[in-house]
């Protein structure tokens, strides 16, 4: 959608924290081959003046070895 078609639309930036839970998505989604569309929609967005933040970023775990399901990206973003 261009501005000129609707003037009362609001432009909105992702701050770097924004894009790196983005970036944090996308690699848990393609090193564990799962779908990153459900992490991406549990993504609560807030409007700061930096930017949109994500207020619910994904974590790592660094503490075991398991492998991460699906199930746990899932999780994150409850």
């Amino acid at each position: 959608m261009s501005e000129n078609s609707n003037t009362n639309a609001r432009v909105f930036k992702l701050t770097n924290q924004a894009l790196g839970a983005v970036m944090m998505a996308l690699q848990e989604s393609l090193l564990n081959e799962i779908d990153i569309v459900p992490i991406l929609r549990g993504f609560d967005l807030v409007s700061t003046e930096d930017g949109l933040v994500v207020t619910n970023p994904p974590t790592i775990r660094v503490s075991n070895e398991e492998e991460i399901v699906e199930q746990d990206l899932l999780n994150m973003v409850e």
